[in-house]
């Protein structure tokens, strides 16, 4: 009888103290449909108390060496600010081209095309990984029903196509500060 009794308080203990540090960790914040194929997670810093939010586009298409992730961009904010931008294409990205304005940082040079417009840019390369946006573009991407990226692997050009329309601009507007652009001109 004691036995059961130690051994049922122990029990209760036990799942006690697993629901208290379960209670002190806050859930990830849910994705809202943010308009069209846009998603947007909004959180505040516990620490600083900044109003953080994230804008997501996944890609239409999935590139040929990943046949399980689509490349995505995603555009951060905080406190009503615009912060930056990156490209996640999900595959090996190729080598960087050039070096950068600012301190030489490795930048790789992309072709863009929104709606009928081109443009080229020299997007930060980030590790491998991503490509930091520059702003104007975020700015045009936000507007445009058309978006795809042209880039290097390491097996050649690569394309990733968006379907940015439909976008909240009133939501854009709220969290980044950021409003839509047209391409300037042609290349």
């Amino acid at each position: 009888m004691f036995a059961t009794r130690t051994f049922l308080a122990g029990i209760i203990l036990t799942c006690g103290a697993a629901l208290s540090g379960y209670a002190q960790d806050a859930p990830a914040p849910a994705p809202v449909n943010a308009g069209g194929k846009w998603v947007e997670i909004s959180a505040e810093d516990k620490m600083t108390l900044a109003k953080k939010t994230r804008f997501e586009l996944e890609a239409d298409n999935f590139l040929r060496d990943s046949a399980y992730h689509k490349p995505r961009i995603q555009i951060f904010c905080e406190n009503g600010k615009y912060k930056f931008a990156n490209f996640i294409p999900n595959v090996k990205l190729g080598p960087p081209d050039h070096p950068g304005f600012f301190w030489g940082q490795p930048q790789l040079e992309v072709l863009v095309r929104v709606d009928e417009s081109h443009s080229r840019h020299g997007w930060n390369w980030l590790r491998a990984r991503s490509l930091s946006m520059d702003k104007g573009t975020v700015r045009e991407l936000i507007g445009a029903k058309v978006f795809k990226i042209e880039f290097r692997t390491p097996e050649g050009p690569d394309i990733a196509e968006f379907s940015p329309a439909s976008l909240s601009l009133d939501r854009t507007g709220k969290a980044c500060d950021l409003s839509p652009k047209r391409p300037s001109s042609d290349d």
